[in-house]
């Protein structure tokens, strides 16, 4: 099979969304992925057509065949309150929107932590506000559900509950619902193994079995600083972690990881290195 993986990282839109595709191009990516507005709170920057033009172009300049969308980290879907819920369905309605503008092919998002609440009930909560969030949407950008590491009571960081909240919201039939965002650090803290060919088998064999591989429509590449199944959301540079080069060579050379992009979230200091070492990964595999 021809290898399609495209390499990238998580870059910044300091001074202007149209400066990210540069940033990118300098450290070797191919595809990007970003924030649109500030991920921790505020006013989100205007996206007009001055904008898009100039940030397509640049684009086209540094040739970078793709942007991808991180949504901001106070995305709270399972939340005691419902103002938070509600405030969660509006922005990730008002990301697709963005994406659709600037061209991109799919935004991300975590899913919320259920704080004290029954954690059935948080996950209703999920689903429910998930599919407020796609309905009547008509635009070109596609909505993925990001595993999560499973600190506290967040929620998202099995196969099982992910099915269950796209069950519950009868996600799959909206057409602004994408698929899976597979955080290999995350999965890794959540006790799915990789590390060998055999433990990477079985990982993609239950996410076959809950979710489908046909949802798996990009992955973040992280190493772990963690151990396996410590919940702990830390990422380390490539071959670094626990997971190791050897266990993150096996889950990228895997026939469903071939055919879709890998976006870093490590450190910036090192960045060049970690897109050399996927791009070896990328050539053995």
């Amino acid at each position: 099979m021809t290898i399609k993986s495209k390499i990238g990282a998580h870059v910044s839109i300091a001074g202007g969304i149209w400066n990210a595709p540069q940033r990118g191009s300098v450290h070797g990516c191919e595809v990007i992925q970003i924030f649109t507005r500030s991920p921790q709170g505020g006013p989100a920057p205007k996206i007009d057509r001055e904008v898009v033009d100039k940030f397509k172009a640049e684009m086209a300049q540094n040739k970078i065949s793709e942007v991808y969308i991180h949504t901001p980290y106070y995305i709270n879907f399972a939340s005691e309150k419902e103002q938070t819920r509600e405030t969660s369905t509006r922005i990730i309605r008002e990301e697709l929107e963005r994406g659709s503008m600037l061209g991109s092919k799919y935004i991300m998002t975590h899913l919320g932590s259920a704080g004290t609440q029954d954690r059935n009930l948080a996950i209703e909560e999920v689903g429910k506000g998930l599919a407020k969030s796609l309905s009547s949407y008509e635009g070109s950008t596609k909505l993925l559900l990001e595993i999560s590491a499973g600190a506290g009571a967040v929620i998202g960081c099995t196969f099982e509950e992910i099915k269950t909240i796209i069950d519950i919201g009868d996600l799959k039939s909206y057409s602004g619902f994408g698929g899976i965002c597979f955080d290999t650090c995350h999965a890794f803290a959540s006790g799915y193994d990789f590390r060998t060919k055999d433990s990477t088998a079985k990982t993609l064999g239950e996410f076959d079995k809950f979710i489908g591989l046909d949802l798996l429509k990009l992955t973040h590449v992280n190493d772990s600083k963690g151990a396996i199944g410590d919940r702990k959301d830390r990422h380390e540079h490539i071959g670094e972690g626990m997971v190791g080069i050897d266990g993150m060579s096996h889950i990228l050379s895997s026939e469903p990881f071939k055919k879709i992009d890998w976006v870093l979230e490590t450190p910036e200091e090192k960045r060049p290195d970690d897109i050399e070492k996927l791009k070896s990964i990328r050539v053995g595999a």
